[in-house]
């Protein structure tokens, strides 16, 4: 009798001890999946904060934050430079990659280049500048005339040699050429469509028709279906 409630004692005690420690395992998990909620919360609320304080800066804060970065780091330099009695320049020169160089070589080659069109006043200074360098000075020319004219080669006040000058055939050549590579070159640019008395009036005015031409070229292709039976009047 005694081994039998022995045996019955031992099953009760370890039935006990596997059911308290089920009971720690789950308490313990619980309490593992509210640390990690918790740490999740706080990882969010960290990043609601730092996009709430991304949103308030300027539009362009990067870029500023970039360039001041850079300025600050360039005095640093500039001052370990003259610390060290050594030139800036040759230094910072020492330190640019080939692919650097490269590029920034190139984009010195490339005279005048065009950044578009921002106004008629940039445009025009562009042709000035374009064809000022197409100016090849005749130095011969010059002396010729400097000693043809004398003392009136720097006109003063007295001076009757306004409107004496004739210029050579050679000039005149050139300066026609010019004219008309300038007349061809804004043809290009300028030209205006053919109108055709054939085609269809859908429009009330040029910038109207202009509109109509661009819709055409993107959607025509969608719509022409329903602009048939609207023409056949078979529209439903």
């Amino acid at each position: 009798m005694a081994s039998c409630f022995e045996v019955s004692a031992s099953v009760s005690d370890e039935q006990t001890e596997s059911a308290a420690s089920q009971k720690r395992e789950e308490r313990l998990r619980k309490f593992r999946e509210l640390h990690i909620l918790n740490e999740a919360r706080n990882l969010n609320h960290k990043e609601v904060v730092e996009e709430d304080k991304r949103l308030k800066l300027p539009t362009n804060w990067e870029a500023k934050k970039a360039r001041l970065e850079w300025e600050l780091m360039t005095d640093e330099k500039k001052k370990e430079c003259a610390a060290k009695g050594e030139d800036y320049d040759r230094v910072k020169l020492l330190e640019i990659g080939a692919e650097d160089a490269e590029r920034w070589e190139r984009k010195k080659k490339k005279k005048n280049p065009d950044p578009g069109f921002s106004g008629y006043a940039e445009a025009q200074l562009r042709q000035y500048q374009r064809l000022t360098k197409q100016i090849k000075p005749d130095m011969d020319g010059y002396e010729r005339q400097r000693e043809q004219c004398g003392e009136d080669f720097h006109p003063t006040s007295n001076s009757l040699i306004h409107g004496t000058h004739v210029p050579s055939k050679e000039g005149i050549d050139r300066m026609v050429e010019d004219v008309e590579k300038q007349i061809e070159k804004r043809a290009k640019y300028s030209r205006r469509r053919a109108y055709n008395d054939d085609a269809d009036i859908d429009y009330i005015n040029e910038r109207n028709a202009k509109f109509n031409k661009k819709a055409e070229r993107f959607y025509g292709k969608y719509t022409a279906e329903i602009k048939q039976n609207l023409e056949r009047g078979t529209a439903v």
